[in-house]
């Protein structure tokens, strides 16, 4: 019997590539996806899915956006990846681009591929910067899986398995100064932090806290890693995450937002304090041989200035408002289920009060045709990224669906309990 192209695919992820992974996609219905233009996914057989994922916040200016896939095309018929012996002008007018926009005095960025390359750069130069050896993180954060940011990430379920990681990390409660205060000191070569914690579960911090960090690590001469990797380039309803508490990191992490949702990039940049002491005497102390590739960076640029021309900062504040205002009506009305709801811009977060409740909403969201997904360190919270062009009418459509999938999750738990 001849297979179908879902039925093949499935099979494939379970034979060549992660059976458990395989079983969790089947669960949620998630079927092979084929095509995606704008907020909208297209699997297999035809089925259009209105994405409130954004491929964890990648897809900021929406999937396929004419302007940087032309960017792509123009990068492939020219010279896609670098000699890397000869100046780049791509790098150099990116570099140039992301000086001018992000907070402060960050002026250098070191291009790579990811969110945890980005990570893993920022800790070497933290180190470099007067050779001190702990680094202090947050609880629930979530700084990537190779082994630096793993070290830096905050939940032991990762972490376990891989003991013994870096040595010298330490973690605090997220959002709690107090215990910031207790344990940063003149050994402390650094403080990473992210401006919201994503995959903690949507953590926005206390208007005062990131400020108050800042005076910690001033105060022991300490450098400030503000993690942007999720929050950058317009989700939170401002360019930069820190641009809600005009606090001004050492380095900056970036990624995701950064790609345009077609070519993987990371960056991460510093000021010129922390850039001399890390690449002056060696300015090959850290190298990719794929980073700052003239595809990504072309891409890159054109992302930004899409983010720029199309108000899409603005466009992530509004929607974003309107979206977890109706969220909260419908966590009104289902209060003996939705325990929270939670974000700034179009990253929002809904915090169930009992566990499997979200994944069970999701695959009923899913039959809807809405794609969501829970964060990784708290499974109880469903994030809502979407692209940054949702319309208040595409945010409508998702919280519509959102409210008959827990509706139907309360339902379904309800008749297990009763058997």
């Amino acid at each position: 019997m001849h297979e179908s192209v879902a039925e093949a695919t499935k099979r494939k992820y379970a034979e060549y590539v992660n059976p458990g992974l395989a079983k969790l996609l089947d669960f949620a219905g998630y079927g092979v996806e084929t095509t995606a233009e704008g907020c909208y996914i297209t699997d297999d057989s035809g089925k259009r899915y209105l994405d409130c994922l954004g491929g964890y916040g990648v897809f900021s200016p929406g999937h396929r956006h004419p302007k940087v896939v032309e960017a792509a095309k123009k990068a492939l018929d020219t010279m896609p990846l670098s000699a890397k012996v000869f100046f780049s002008k791509p790098y150099a007018d990116l570099a140039e681009k992301l000086a001018a926009i992000a907070p402060g005095d960050l002026q250098f960025t070191f291009m790579c591929n990811s969110g945890t390359e980005a990570v893993e750069g920022a800790l070497k130069v933290a180190k470099m910067y007067d050779h001190r050896p702990r680094v202090v993180s947050t609880v629930g954060g979530f700084h990537g899986k190779s082994m630096g940011a793993l070290s830096a990430t905050g939940r032991d379920k990762f972490r376990e398995p891989f003991y013994p990681l870096i040595p010298e990390f330490c973690h605090v409660r997220y959002n709690d100064i107090d215990a910031m205060r207790e344990l940063v000191d003149d050994h402390t070569a650094a403080v990473i932090v992210e401006t919201v914690q994503g995959e903690g579960g949507i953590h926005v911090p206390d208007a005062g806290y990131l400020p108050a960090v800042r005076e910690i690590c001033d105060a022991h001469d300490a450098l400030l890693i503000l993690d942007e990797v999720q929050t950058g380039f317009g989700r939170t309803g401002k360019m930069f995450g820190a641009e809600h508490t005009g606090v001004v990191p050492d380095i900056m992490t970036l990624a995701k937002g950064l790609s345009g949702g077609v070519v993987p990039v990371g960056a991460f940049m510093g000021s010129a304090k922390v850039w001399e002491p890390a690449f002056g005497e060696n300015p090959l102390l850290h190298t990719s041989t794929f980073g700052g590739n003239p595809l990504a960076c072309s891409v890159a640029l054109a992302a930004i200035e899409v983010i720029e021309e199309e108000g899409l900062v603005e466009n992530s504040a509004t929607v974003g408002a309107h979206m977890m205002n109706r969220l909260r009506e419908v966590a009104d009305k289902r209060s003996n289920t939705i325990a929270e709801v939670r974000g700034v811009g179009l990253m929002i977060g809904v915090e169930f009060a009992l566990d499997d409740v979200g994944e069970l909403t999701i695959a009923a969201m899913v039959k809807r045709g809405v794609v969501a997904a829970y964060t990784l360190n708290n499974p109880r919270v469903i994030r809502f990224e979407p692209p940054l062009i949702m319309t208040r009418e595409q945010a409508d459509v998702a919280v519509d669906a959102f409210d008959e999938a827990v509706a139907e999750t309360q339902e379904l738990l309800t008749a297990v309990a009763g058997l």
